[in-house]
């Protein structure tokens, strides 16, 4: 969620395109201005007026924490269209006004902010949040903008994506369309803080410290290296952070103490709880490899579907890291190529959705579901998301590290490891640098090759013989793994890997390449409930069923498919004691024990993964 996806428009200041059409308005001009709200609390706002409009035009709003610049251009000055960049450029090169402003509490606007605070205008009195501020704004907007066509559409990415869908809540008669993308979902079942239970450790106190250590600024952690595994490791466990660090100033951070489950607390902050369905045309857009919110634009698709009887919720998924297709290129992520620039053909999906919605421009027939096919490269359409026409394979794990679509048959099976907390597996490469940091290799690490932890003792690899024909899975992924610790709690990391031929015609430096497709975290304690965590019981087999996201993949023909398992993922996960307490983040030291885990292949304890296959 990260202040990089505020200027978008702003993310190459060189860019070369002038959009030479006849109708193009070459620039813009920049005002700044203080709208009120219902409270009487002020919000710093950015306004950016297309010049010599020949039409009145619409608006384009983004809400944001992260700064509502862009410094050193002044009020008043004219601007080029260069300087936007392809994302916005390209609507605004026919005409719209274009807004941002800083939510309350941030920057120059008044008030106090909350992280991610839930929509309560509906149930309290006079109360304000994020869809009321939003209303406020969009009021003012029309109202006093001269040359708007009275038409306003909002969307934004990570934090300003989840801004865009709240602010779609209960709207503005005037506000036509929303585009989410990239927005966080539930904070404790999947995305920023935690992932099925298990807490993102070094994203969750670096963010944090970031958004709530100095409201007017972001604030970057002062550590004192460059390498961080060695330093989370020695920081112990996590009191640690209160009493070295933090001492109690972090709200969210003592929120996080505060509430080791999912009670009342998560379960309010959950857009599951306030936002049920799509109130004005809404698409959601997300990447198979965020690394920040891989979850929620499938979860909040998925949930404002089951009420969509005006046909307004839409999706866009693909082969991207967070926001990579706002960029001006996304032909690549890391080594994987995508063999044609999808932020391009993304872009150009963005500007049909709002020039139609608030210019009445084009057919407005847009598919239900716009998702790439990665392996294939090609971009594919459904009428429904996850295709019905997918048929369930299972992929069983086997002896000898062995995995095929056959179930196991043998009375019994397990092969196991040692899980350390002193010696946890590194979530990617070393260095670990500062999540944003200088330098900082976090935006890839979800395609990185996993052969840099394939031969260590503690993670489990189960892999089939090479592809005779293309096997191309599309829709959600479940791993349903049977497991047994010695100790009396656990954490489970499985993947989905596409592993490349040893010899690889098409890329030699491809060759044998371990590409995680899908892969995800399940905290063991939280099994039965995550409301009501337990302890696991000693070397007793159960099963834990692990959803791993949606995926649109192609294994191609001479690839072999792997499923790995291991328990320890650091420092982007904190580690899990393995022995029950009942708050992790009040740990002590002594708590942290090696155990040994069992990964189960017989007929009565099946691990496998369920893959949604479609004939190709």
């Amino acid at each position: 969620m990260k202040k990089i996806f505020l200027f978008l428009f702003f993310s190459n200041l060189v860019y070369s395109n002038c959009f030479a059409q006849s109708d193009t308005i070459a620039f813009y001009k920049k005002s700044e201005l203080m709208i009120p709200m219902r409270d009487g609390i002020k919000l710093h706002t950015v306004v950016f007026s297309p010049v010599d409009a020949k039409e009145k035009v619409p608006v384009l709003l983004q809400r944001t924490p992260y700064g509502a610049g862009p410094g050193g251009v002044a009020n008043d000055s004219a601007i080029s269209l260069s300087m936007f960049g392809s994302n916005s450029g390209g609507m605004l090169r026919e005409g719209y006004f274009l807004v941002i402003q800083d939510i309350r509490g941030k920057y120059l606007s008044e008030g106090t902010m909350e992280i991610h605070q839930p929509l309560i205008h509906a149930t309290e009195k006079n109360a304000v949040d994020e869809s009321t501020d939003t209303w406020d704004t969009v009021d003012w907007l029309v109202k006093n903008l001269k040359g708007n066509n009275g038409k306003v559409g909002i969307f934004g990415v990570s934090y300003p994506g989840w801004l865009a869908l709240v602010g779609a809540v209960d709207p503005h008669p005037a506000l036509k369309a929303s585009s989410e993308q990239a927005c966080m979902g539930d904070l404790f079942l999947g995305d920023d803080f935690h992932h099925n239970g298990a807490f993102r450790l070094s994203y969750g106190m670096e963010y944090t410290y970031e958004v709530e250590f100095d409201k007017t600024t972001d604030s970057d952690f002062p550590f004192p290296q460059f390498d961080l595994y060695d330093w989370y490791l020695k920081l112990g466990s996590l009191k640690n952070v209160n009493d070295k660090y933090f001492h109690g100033k972090i709200p969210t951070w003592n929120n996080f103490i505060q509430h080791p489950n999912y009670d009342a607390f998560w379960q309010k902050n959950s857009p599951l709880n306030y936002i049920e369905y799509a109130q004005i045309p809404q698409l959601h857009v997300g990447g198979y490899y965020d690394q920040e919110d891989i979850n929620g634009p499938q979860l909040m698709y998925t949930h404002m579907e089951k009420k969509d009887k005006a046909n307004m919720n839409y999706l866009v998924l693909g082969p991207w890291n967070h926001g990579q297709w706002s960029r001006n290129r996304a032909d690549s992520l890391g080594k994987i190529s995508f063999e044609s620039n999808t932020a391009a053909w993304f872009q150009a999906l963005q500007k049909n959705w709002f020039d139609y919605w608030l210019k009445g421009k084009g057919a407005g027939k847009f598919e239900e579901a716009y998702c790439f096919q990665t392996g294939n490269n090609q971009w594919k359409t459904y009428t429904s998301w996850p295709p019905k026409e997918a048929v369930i394979r299972k992929l069983y794990a086997g002896a000898n590290n062995t995995c095929s679509f056959n179930k196991p048959t043998a009375a019994k099976g397990f092969t196991s490891y040692i899980s350390d907390p002193a010696k946890p597996v590194p979530y990617r490469i070393q260095p670990i640098e500062a999540t944003y940091g200088t330098g900082s290799r976090w935006r890839n690490w979800h395609v990185e090759d996993q052969r840099f932890v394939y031969s260590r003792p503690d993670v489990l690899s189960f892999t089939m013989d090479s592809l005779t024909e293309d096997l191309t899975v599309t829709g959600k992924i479940m791993a349903h793994l049977f497991a047994s610790t010695s100790g009396t709690d656990a954490d489970w990391i499985v993947k989905l890997i596409d592993v490349y031929p040893d010899f690889d015609t098409k890329s030699l430096s491809m060759s044998g390449y371990q590409l995680p497709v899908a892969m995800e975290v399940f905290r063991g304690r939280f099994r039965k409930s995550f409301s009501n965590p337990s302890a696991l019981v000693p070397n007793k087999p159960e099963e834990f069923v692990i959803d791993l996201h949606d995926i649109n993949h192609t294994f191609k023909k001479g690839h072999r498919i792997m499923l790995q398992v291991q328990s320890t993922w650091f420092p982007v996960i904190d580690r899990n004691p393995q022995k029950f307490v009942p708050n992790i983040f009040e740990a002590k030291d002594t708590d942290f024990i090696k155990a040994e885990h069992r990964i189960y292949f017989s007929a009565q304890y099946p691990t496998y993964i369920e893959l949604p296959v479609m004939n190709n």
